[in-house]
């Protein structure tokens, strides 16, 4: 999968060290795949959920932080468009903008 953009992870990485790892294992997992669907991204990162519009919601770091992409598979493509604490997925979730990123 191409993922669009490393930069976000580091730009999070940064901020909050302790998610470097988790992260990087992520991302390095991601890009040597091939998605075809939910399912097949299942297989790798089993706690993943679709919320819709195309976009599913990554656990990482045990939970601690939550990295929600746009995935188009058919292109194999992978748009991060947040990645945050639980606390902020809660947040975003809360005030209904998970709807709009």
């Amino acid at each position: 999968m191409v993922v669009i953009s490393q930069k976000i992870i580091n730009e999070f990485a940064n901020k909050y060290p302790l998610s470097a790892y988790p992260l990087n294992r992520w991302y390095k997992e991601t890009i040597n795949a091939d998605w075809k669907d939910h399912n097949d991204i299942k297989q790798v990162f089993n706690t993943t959920d679709a919320i819709g519009n195309d976009r599913y919601v990554f656990n990482i770091g045990g939970n601690k932080y939550r990295l929600v992409a746009l995935i188009h598979f058919t292109k194999r493509t992978l748009y991060i468009r947040f990645i945050g604490t639980h606390a902020q997925y809660d947040e975003i979730c809360k005030t209904g903008a998970i709807n709009t990123i």
